[in-house]
């Protein structure tokens, strides 16, 4: 009985923890619509940049779209534990009875849900201005589907860790894109080999076991960099 007491309560906290984020969120709704902003930005002035020609954009676009999608997911990250540290709620929240390697799993997954899924659904549909087929869009939404969570999760370690500097956006920049590469490499893989016909499982796999290893791990970094930003 006290077990699912516990189970149920712990539960209820990652729930008010995730609507709080939520809420947090739509209030400011610069927070979630400057991302797909600068993602439609980059996209849609890339082949004004380079050429229209349809074959050598078609070539490119996975990149390009990756490498879009990464970056605006950078520019929410900085907010991510920052507002909390300013007023006082970050403390609240590693004095919370509660396990912090949930909470902060439910942190990162209302940043995945109100900025990288937004991402993940709007980055394939734009990619058709890049001349991608179908069906390399709909590759490209699954790989975005699994990557950008392991880019919440990792780039909230660095948001975490940088959360009492004062106008640390680069020193995370800095500090969290080197670990984003592995996802880009295998996430615009999948997107080039589906769209010259050739096998993409592999790349999907191997973004699905980093995902894996990032739930079961990033969690309690994030709690141990919480805990020395605030020392």
């Amino acid at each position: 009985m006290n077990e699912n007491g516990t189970g149920g309560s712990l539960l209820r906290a990652m729930y008010a923890q995730f609507r709080r984020d939520l809420l947090m969120a739509y209030r400011h709704p610069q927070d979630v619509l400057n991302p797909i902003a600068f993602l439609v930005m980059v996209i849609t002035l890339f082949p004004l940049a380079v050429t229209p020609e349809a074959s050598r954009l078609a070539e490119i676009a996975p990149g390009v779209v990756w490498v879009a999608a990464l970056l605006a997911t950078l520019l929410s990250l900085d907010s991510l534990f920052r507002s909390d540290a300013e007023d006082g709620a970050l403390e609240l929240f590693l004095l919370s009875p509660h396990s912090l390697f949930f909470l902060c799993l439910a942190r990162a997954g209302s940043h995945w849900v109100t900025v990288a899924l937004p991402l993940a659904i709007c980055a394939p549909l734009l990619g058709y201005l890049l001349s991608l087929s179908p069906h390399a869009m709909w590759v490209m939404f699954l790989a975005l589907l699994v990557g950008t969570p392991l880019l919440s999760l990792v780039g909230a370690i660095g948001a975490a860790l940088l959360a009492g500097v004062q106008r640390g956006g680069v020193l995370l920049f800095l500090l969290i894109l080197p670990l984003f590469v592995p996802v880009l490499v295998f996430g615009a893989g999948a997107v080039m080999a589906a769209q010259q016909a050739l096998p993409y499982v592999g790349h999907l796999a191997l973004l699905g076991s980093m995902l894996a290893l990032a739930l079961a791990l990033a969690p309690f970094a994030i709690s141990a960099s919480l805990r020395v930003a605030l020392s």
